[in-house]
């Protein structure tokens, strides 16, 4: 188990795309944001929390993540996920 991969893959000030690479068993660890965030599950498969409630994701499937909404995943087999981000997060650069 280990962390997924994050690329950059485009950002401005106000919009950031990123892509996570997730190998099965690794964990986004639960955590909360100010920023809205859209996932799009490219491949793979996932348990995402989100709020306390657990939903099971897979190719295809996209959902946003609210401002200050807790929220982390375990990756059940590897794939990517697209996360998009308003603004952007500087801590990623």
């Amino acid at each position: 188990m280990s962390d997924p991969v994050r690329t950059v893959l485009a950002h401005s000030p106000d919009l950031m795309v990123v892509r996570f690479a997730f190998a099965a068993g690794d964990r986004g660890a639960l955590h909360s944001h100010p920023h809205v965030q859209s996932t799009y599950v490219r491949s793979g498969r996932y348990l995402f929390t989100l709020d306390g409630r657990d939903l099971e994701i897979g190719p295809g499937d996209a959902f946003i993540i609210p401002s200050g909404a807790e929220h982390g995943c375990l990756c059940l087999e590897a794939g990517e996920l697209i996360d998009s981000f308003t603004p952007r997060r500087d801590d990623f650069l």
